[in-house]
C-alpha cells in the first residue's frame, strides 16, 4: 500500500514543523488531484499507522480534492475538465497540458502549544 509510505512522509514533514515551534499537530489539510496516483479513502486510512507514536497521532486529517485543469495553447485558456477528458471545452483541442489536478499538496499544519503560562493556544502554519 503506497499511501502508508505516502503518509509515513506527510508525518515526517509535520513533524518537522511541530518540532520547530515545540507542538504538537492537531490538523493536516492536503489537496489531492484525482490525478496524483494517491488514493484518498486508503491515505484517510494509513494515516493513523503512520502517525501512531508521533506527534502527529490523533490528529484530523482533512483532504480537499484539486480540480483537474488544462491549458489550450491553441485558445491560450486554462480551464476545468473532467479527470478523463482533458480536451479543451473552448474550441475541443486534444493537444492540451495539464495545469493541475495531479498534485498532493500540504496546504495546512495545524498545532497546538503550551504557552509559557502553562495554557495551551494554537496557531497554524
Amino acid at each position: 500500500m503506497h499511501e502508508l509510505s505516502v503518509c509515513q512522509a506527510l508525518v515526517e514533514q509535520a513533524e518537522l514543523i511541530a518540532r520547530e515551534r515545540q507542538a504538537s499537530v492537531t490538523r493536516l489539510i492536503l489537496q489531492i488531484g484525482p490525478l496524483s496516483g494517491v488514493e484518498s479513502e486508503l491515505l484517510r486510512r494509513a494515516f493513523p499507522l503512520a502517525s501512531a507514536g508521533t506527534c502527529c497521532e490523533g490528529a484530523a486529517l482533512e483532504i480537499l480534492a484539486a480540480p483537474v485543469t488544462v491549458y489550450c495553447p491553441d485558445c491560450m485558456v486554462t480551464s476545468e475538465v473532467a479527470a478523463n477528458k482533458l480536451l479543451c471545452p473552448e474550441c475541443g483541442n486534444w493537444r492540451t497540458s495539464l495545469a493541475s489536478g495531479d498534485e498532493m499538496v500540504l496546504q495546512t499544519v495545524e498545532l497546538e502549544t503550551r504557552a509559557a503560562n502553562g495554557n495551551e493556544s494554537t496557531g497554524q502554519r
